[in-house]
């Protein structure tokens, strides 16, 4: 089992920044791909960017030059830099670890989820 709290989440303006962490505790976080998905009201969970266990990473194009995921090893944490941010990033943003090897980017492929962490950006 993995377990995973998000962080860092709030109000801000269109244009603005946030950094989201994501604590992981119960096994080994190294062995795990982790992703960063989000949810708006009304709307499917969609896939933000994933890290490979060696750094390796995904982004959706809606996010590129924009937001950057990275990992710290030592200290079991996921982050989430989110730069230039725009209305349409409003949502719930969840941190997601995957044990396989392969890159995925589909809510199913993940294993554990954190709770979710509120992101709201104001035009």
């Amino acid at each position: 089992q993995v377990q995973l709290v998000e962080s860092g989440g709030g109000l801000v303006q269109a244009g603005g920044c946030l950094r989201l962490s994501c604590a992981a505790s119960g096994r080994t976080f190294s062995n795990y791909a982790m992703g960063w998905f989000r949810q708006a009201p009304g709307k499917e969970r969609e896939f933000v960017t994933v890290i490979s266990r060696s750094g390796g990473v995904t982004y959706v194009d809606s996010v590129k030059g924009r937001f950057t995921i990275s990992r710290d090893n030592a200290n079991n944490t996921l982050y989430l830099q989110m730069n230039s941010l725009k209305p349409e990033d409003t949502a719930i943003y969840y941190c997601a670890a995957r044990q396989r090897v392969a890159l995925a980017t589909r809510p199913n492929d993940f294993d554990y989820w954190g709770q979710g962490t509120q992101v709201t950006v104001s035009s």
